[in-house]
């Protein structure tokens, strides 16, 4: 009875420490899962504005789809021809200024674009008061951007829409690369009109300023999406593929209708918006021009190589298949069961 009595206490003070030992094993296992977890891999991704036609590389950060795939993404403001070289040097690793990307391949460097998540410009031509017509602006001045990027693009090929031949009939002067400076020059009186986006436009609209023309109906102009060297993208295909892959489902995200009340809220908190009837305003203007599935025209591409070339004065025919590669954003509409 002694010895029964002796056993069942040594089993009473032993339970404990086994109890104990069993904790402490699946805490270390535990943590090992954690630290065997790899760490997201610092992405640096620049952007050439803040402007609302980038929402879809916005949405991809703020909702987390960069993340899911793996990605620290650090979003960069630097101007598009800045980022151009930026890319070739090492000190960027992906160049969201798609005109920019494709400005840098015309001329000869290894980078190709990967995904286009606009199809049409989200630009307004907005002009001084006292001109009613985009015509009327014959012997007059627009403010572009710099030199290649968008805004100075887009700017050529509207007043040629109404027949005025840009350097002859009218001065495009580069303002910089943001909608807000753009804005700002107007609004001095130093140009006669300029290219705005949302929501410069309905800020100018407000203060009397004239729109003239919504570049969305009548150019195609694939926009907002990201480039890479030719070496990145042969050296981290599955890196370049995930990238692509986030883009597309921010793309895919946008055009949901029921999460409208979600992105409208992403808008005001990035955009620090307090009228929601704003936020919904500005959405339903972006949403007019998003690529649905990421697919957008070859004629909208070869607009963006021709227009690069005319600034970059290259005269020898360049194809799309020079400048963009479509493969991995293929791939990833199969993935998602997305049909092209």
């Amino acid at each position: 009875m002694a010895t029964r009595l002796r056993a069942d206490s040594i089993g009473s003070l032993l339970r404990p420490l086994l109890i104990a030992s069993i904790f402490l094993v699946v805490v270390e296992l535990c943590a090992d899962a954690v630290l065997a977890q790899p760490s997201p891999k610092k992405i640096r991704l620049s952007l050439s504005s803040t402007t609302v036609a980038l929402l879809p590389t916005f949405a991809a950060f703020d909702k987390g789809f960069f993340r899911d795939e793996g990605f620290d993404v650090e979003l960069i403001h630097m101007p598009a021809t800045l980022a151009s070289t930026a890319l070739m040097t090492g000190d960027l690793d992906y160049n969201g200024a798609v005109s920019g990307v494709i400005s840098a391949a015309v001329q000869g460097r290894p980078v190709k674009c990967l995904v286009f998540a606009v199809a049409r410009p989200l630009m307004f031509l907005m002009s001084k008061k006292e001109i009613k017509e985009a015509r009327d602006l014959k012997g007059k001045k627009v403010a572009g951007s710099t030199p290649g990027a968008s805004a100075t693009l887009l700017a050529v090929q509207a007043l040629r829409h109404v027949g005025l031949e840009p350097g002859r009939d009218v001065s495009i002067l580069p303002m910089g690369g943001t909608a807000n400076a753009r804005l700002a020059v107007l609004e001095s009186g130093a140009v006669d009109a300029s290219l705005l986006s949302v929501p410069e436009n309905v800020i100018a609209r407000e203060k009397g300023y004239n729109e003239l023309l919504f570049l969305g109906d009548v150019v195609e102009f694939a926009q907002s999406g990201f480039g890479a060297t030719e070496k990145r993208i042969k050296e981290n295909p599955d890196e370049v593929y995930r990238m692509v892959r986030a883009q597309l489902r921010s793309v895919t995200f946008l055009l949901d209708k029921s999460r409208q009340s979600e992105i409208v809220e992403m808008i005001m908190k990035r955009w620090k918006l307090t009228d929601r009837k704003i936020a919904e305003s500005i959405f339903q203007d972006v949403a007019r021009v998003l690529a649905k599935d990421a697919v957008v025209s070859p004629a909208s591409v070869q607009t963006l190589i021709d227009s690069a070339r005319e600034s970059a004065k290259v005269t020898r025919p360049i194809r799309i298949e020079e400048v963009v590669d479509f493969s991995f954003v293929d791939r990833a509409r199969k993935e998602l069961g997305l049909t092209k």
